[in-house]
């Protein structure tokens, strides 16, 4: 077990060195840093002092990726590329190129209001709900139960989240006065704030998600196993709730554990429209006022995030597949 999961870090390791040199090539390939100087600056009446002023200011004055200028090591360390990215490998990532902020702290004190979000709608919406609803269709299954219910799941995931945002903003807050519409505030205090959020992010979910665990149980409850445990007199909820959901836990881990980048993330569209000052609400922020520090860091902090949810998945497989380990 300790040798599959030293094995699967090592493999992480130059995914994450090519994730980050990646990154780099399409931030300061595509966006030079004189383009870089002039959307911050403004497109007009921007003299060429003023760019290379800027550039020096925030250290885009040096070749992208090789200084021909300099020798031995130089050549690659004395360049944008390195000085930029490499720091990003220990998750240094420096400051933002409009108004010079520390951006690891901002990452730091955000992550907690992304977190607050994030967390329950898994824990509760993916996990508990969605699990148990598709549980109760594959029970009812062929039956006005399962029919209508899967009507309802696809009727729910046809509808915009743009459109529970709203409704809910205007039935819950504005109509019955329940939660207030947007805003944020520190401690318990914030409870009042993530409450309608939170309902409406696993509302939003509901539809996709009983219609995927609803598929995945089906087929378990169709094997050759599930016959046998049928024919030696075992219920049916015992059948399916011990036996089926067990062997179905593989696509269900892989579903919730790649949900972990967005547990830092939180959502992107429910922290703008409450105004959450989340890790969301920051990189839309940085994308609007075109931030490329900002928005360099969070895409790369995404892969990291994502990379890690797939080494958790692939070790989570160990824990309920026997055959994951003995390959």
């Amino acid at each position: 077990m300790l040798t599959y999961i030293i094995r699967r870090l090592l493999y992480a390791i130059p995914i994450i060195i090519g994730v980050n040199v990646l990154t780099a090539v399409l931030f300061f390939y595509v966006n030079t840093p004189e383009d870089m100087a002039r959307k911050i600056l403004g497109e007009k009446n921007v003299t060429p002092a003023a760019i290379e002023n800027w550039k020096q200011d925030h250290g885009y004055n040096l070749p992208t990726f090789v200084n021909t200028k300099e020798e031995g090591v130089q050549k690659i360390t004395q360049t944008i590329f390195f000085q930029k990215s490499v720091p990003l490998l220990w998750l240094d990532f420096g400051k933002s190129d409009r108004n010079n902020i520390d951006i690891s702290r901002e990452i730091r004190t955000r992550m907690w209001a992304s977190l607050a979000i994030s967390l329950p709608m898994i824990v509760a919406g993916l996990i508990i709900i969605n699990l148990f609803l598709a549980m109760m269709l594959a029970y009812y299954r062929a039956t006005y139960i399962d029919i209508w219910g899967l009507v309802l799941a696809v009727v729910l995931m046809s509808v915009s989240t743009l459109f529970y945002i709203i409704g809910g903003q205007f039935i819950l807050g504005k109509l019955l006065k329940l939660f207030p519409i947007s805003g944020y505030d520190t401690g318990l205090d914030s409870f009042k704030f993530l409450v309608l959020p939170v309902v409406i992010g696993i509302a939003a979910s509901i539809g996709s998600g009983v219609r995927f665990y609803r598929t995945v149980f089906l087929e378990e409850i169709n094997k050759d196993y599930v016959r046998t445990a049928r024919a030696k007199g075992l219920t049916e909820g015992k059948v399916l709730f011990k036996h089926a959901m067990k062997n179905a836990m593989i696509p269900v881990l892989t579903n919730v554990v790649v949900s972990i980048p967005f547990l830092f993330y939180g959502s992107l569209i429910l922290e703008t429209f409450f105004a959450i000052p989340g890790l969301g609400n920051f990189t839309i922020d940085a994308i609007q006022s075109q931030d490329f520090a900002i928005v360099r860091s969070m895409v790369y902090l995404g892969s990291i995030l994502y990379i890690a949810g797939l080494i958790l998945t692939d070790i989570s497989y160990t824990l309920v597949d026997p055959r994951v380990r003995f390959e």
